[in-house]
């Protein structure tokens, strides 16, 4: 009796893929995938390449990693290469808005590279405006403000500013972002700076208020200090702390200033 012949594995999977996985279900599976995983995936065959760079799906990761752009809105040419219409697009159903725009891959990375430099222009302001770690309220706000004017989303925070290479300020700043800004959930904040391994760095909140007057008499200034880790921060554990920082100096409040505080290593 003649041998079975022995599939070949890699032809099998994709074929398997391609004919048994409807294009519109698998579209929709892998719009929902972050975008170094749709990367990951693209890389496995020819059938998951051409799913992975259609329009549909750089359409829904662009607009949940830059929600700011609105769900019905088009990015600006300004924004994209001069790239010929978009792969696949044509195979998915009416969500895909039948958007007549240069590839919306090409938009994704041109897009990233001008918020990666726009970010490094914040950072590198809180640097150069931070003396031995520490960093007055003044600058602090601003570094927040000019965030807000790149309208950054949430995964560019953690991107950028969660990262470990930055310090513990940066840091802070993008979690002031996240809950001010953006109304990033507390525990999505929270797991974000526990999965970039930032959590546990703490910073010295200090600030200093103009003496009430009591009964005629003006008492001392106030002077008071929390030394705070970003997980506590984030948890809304220390409103307290976060309450000075959103306010700034504004009123009695003479001075806010924000340390960081070098955890000891053994």
């Amino acid at each position: 009796m003649e041998a079975a012949p022995v599939p070949n594995p890699g032809n099998s999977r994709s074929e398997l893929s391609s004919n048994s996985l409807p294009v519109d279900v698998a579209l929709n599976v892998v719009s929902y995938l972050e975008t170094a995983d749709v990367c990951s995936l693209g890389s496995c065959s020819r059938f998951w390449r051409g799913l992975c760079s259609s329009d549909f799906v750089w359409i829904a990761l662009y607009k949940r990693r830059w929600p700011a752009l609105g769900a019905g809105s088009q990015p600006r040419a300004s924004e994209g290469g001069g790239g010929g219409g978009g792969g696949g697009g044509g195979e998915c159903s009416g969500d895909a808005e039948a958007l007549s725009s240069p590839q919306w891959r090409v938009l994704y990375i041109n897009k990233h590279r001008q918020i990666a430099s726009a970010v490094s222009t914040v950072i590198k302001f809180v640097q150069q405006c931070s003396q031995n770690e520490s960093l007055e309220v003044g600058y602090y706000l601003k570094a927040v403000a000019d965030l807000g004017l790149l309208e950054l989303g949430f995964e560019d925070v953690q991107l950028f500013l969660f990262a470990r290479k930055q310090n513990v300020l940066l840091n802070l700043i993008g979690l002031h972002y996240s809950i001010f800004s953006l109304a990033a959930p507390p525990k999505d904040v929270a797991e974000s700076l526990r999965r970039c391994e930032v959590s546990d760095r703490q910073v010295c909140v200090s600030w200093f208020k103009v003496g009430r007057w009591f009964y005629g008499f003006r008492l001392p200034d106030e002077h008071r200090s929390r030394e705070v880790s970003l997980g506590e921060l984030a948890m809304a554990n220390e409103e307290e702390v976060l309450a000075v920082l959103n306010r700034g100096a504004v009123h009695e409040v003479l001075r806010v200033q924000i340390k960081s505080i070098t955890a000891s290593t053994t």
